[in-house]
């Protein structure tokens, strides 16, 4: 008897997560503002989460596919799909047990073209959401960032200490000057408004703290407050506590880049894949990076 029936088309994603809480903390990294909207980007490498704001500030969360415990990829492309990401941090939260590492299946498209999300800690109960999708709006400008020449212009900082620095110059409406100088190797961050602030990394003075510096001639470009304080305002406690190093580039047009690193590893002794020697799988890592657009001046002191 021959079935006229159709299969279900198979998801374009299947993929496991085995610490919710590590998600959590990256996507609530680009979270500077109470609405906003996400595009996510699925591949064969895993998944990209993208924000931005008025054309002068995005941000990319890179969850790759080494990240997850299970990863099914079957899609033609890289579909992408539109969300709003205090939605979909807020419902991941309803999967983080304190104490616990949760693990979390998330599956799109649904029926509807939903993202769904299902926990499998436990055969006898089970949390399960469904996040209404939409399709993305072309992003507005582009992102990609173009070094300057052969020297890359970059400094590497403790991230508490960049968080710190950036909270302290806040000014009201006002815009922040990095300078880099190579002689000696410092970084300068300077605010105005209703009086002046300057802080100072000293390379040589202080390595501990500043603890990479590349650049062979004299930088500087504004960059307004609320933009660049986006880039740390909610850098995760996880991150702050290790005190890890954040690295900032500036490109070719003063095109700032800022990246921080976010372990997403699961709690140990909560590990199910140690073998006989207690081998634990290495810390893994989400990637975040932020890209901010210089203000506009005319005589900008590097631009070549």
């Amino acid at each position: 008897m021959s079935s006229s029936g159709v299969e279900p088309e198979s998801p374009d994603l299947v993929c496991e997560l085995d610490n919710v809480q590590g998600m959590v903390d990256a996507l609530t990294a680009v979270r500077w503002k109470r609405y906003q909207d996400a595009v996510l980007e699925l591949s064969e490498h895993g998944i990209v989460l993208i924000v931005e704001d008025t054309g002068c500030l995005q941000a990319k969360v890179y969850l790759q596919r080494e990240l997850f415990v299970r990863y099914e990829y079957s899609a033609n492309g890289r579909p992408r799909f539109g969300v709003s990401l205090g939605l979909f941090v807020d419902c991941l939260n309803t999967f983080c047990i304190p104490g616990h590492s949760s693990t979390i299946e998330f599956q799109y498209p649904g029926p509807d073209m939903q993202l769904l999300l299902k926990s499998t800690d436990s055969l006898s109960a089970c949390t399960y959401a469904e996040i209404r999708t939409r399709i993305p709006d072309t992003i507005s400008w582009d992102y990609n960032f173009e070094p300057v020449g052969t020297t890359p212009i970059s400094f590497t900082v403790k991230s508490a200490a960049l968080k710190e620095a950036i909270d302290d110059l806040d000014w009201p409406g006002s815009s922040i000057q990095i300078t880099l100088n190579p002689t000696p190797p410092s970084v300068t961050l300077r605010g105005e408004g209703h009086g002046d602030l300057q802080i100072d990394f000293m390379y040589y003075a202080n390595t501990d703290l500043l603890v990479a510096f590349n650049c062979d001639q004299i930088v500087s470009h504004r960059y307004k407050y609320k933009f660049l304080r986006a880039t740390t305002s909610n850098i995760p406690s996880s991150v702050i506590k290790d005190n890890r190093g954040s690295k900032l580039t500036i490109g070719r047009g003063g095109m700032l880049k800022v990246q921080h690193l976010v372990s997403v590893v699961r709690t140990p002794g909560n590990h199910p894949h140690v073998d006989s020697s207690s081998y634990q799988q290495p810390s893994r890592i989400a990637y975040i990076e932020f890209f901010v657009k210089p203000e506009v001046e005319e005589d900008n002191a590097y631009d070549s």
